[in-house]
């Protein structure tokens, strides 16, 4: 099986490279075109900022390619982000896959929830095959300031200051909020699921 990793301006490729080798798989990290879509499954990471990475894309036309993928696709905390249809970050039209806005995180004044939200927490209502063996409730690994909220393509659910979008499924294309590469034994069934299983 061909593995893709799309290469561009965000960061996190490393960790899933070394999550992937753990689990025995080998990827290649590209931005060519062909590699991409020749691809049996796509990997569309990222950590950064959304207006930079559109920009980038757009510059490469990488982001008229990821939209017309036919095969499995997984988003990565950005990269889900970008997969939606509009972020409040920097004001950035995105790629439209998922029709969801993303928004900024709102804290209470007085409140014990930091924005970003970083670190552990529980991932619920859980659908579809890629989560498959995955516990509901289980924890996994978050850093981000901005977020999907629940709606039609909602896959997966978690909790922070509100509930809102931790997975999100259309089609061939599926985004997660947490970072699976770093989200221990559930992270490591989830990228086993997306790489084996049915999709």
């Amino acid at each position: 099986m061909k593995l893709a990793i799309i290469k561009y301006n965000a960061g996190n490729i490393r960790s899933v490279l070394f999550a992937l080798d753990r689990i025995g798989v080998h990827a290649q990290v590209t931005d060519n075109v062909d590699e991409i879509t020749s691809a049996d499954k796509v990997i569309f990471p990222g950590v950064g900022e959304a207006s930079t990475a559109m920009n980038y894309l757009r510059e490469r036309n990488l982001d008229k390619v990821i939209k017309g993928l036919k095969q499995p696709v997984l988003g990565v905390c950005l990269g889900m982000q970008l997969m939606c249809r509009y972020s409040q970050e920097n004001d950035t039209t995105c790629l439209g896959i998922f029709d969801e806005e993303v928004k900024k995180f709102v804290s209470p004044s007085i409140s014990q929830f930091k924005v970003p939200q970083i670190g552990w927490n529980n991932i619920y209502d859980l659908k579809t095959p890629l989560f498959t063996s995955v516990d509901d409730g289980s924890f996994c690994y978050f850093v981000h300031g901005y977020y999907a909220a629940l709606g039609d393509h909602t896959i997966a659910t978690t909790d922070y200051i509100k509930p809102y979008s931790s997975g999100l499924h259309k089609n061939n294309f599926y985004g997660v909020q947490f970072h699976p590469e770093k989200s221990a034994k559930a992270g490591q069934q989830i990228l086993q699921n997306f790489i084996t299983g049915d999709l």
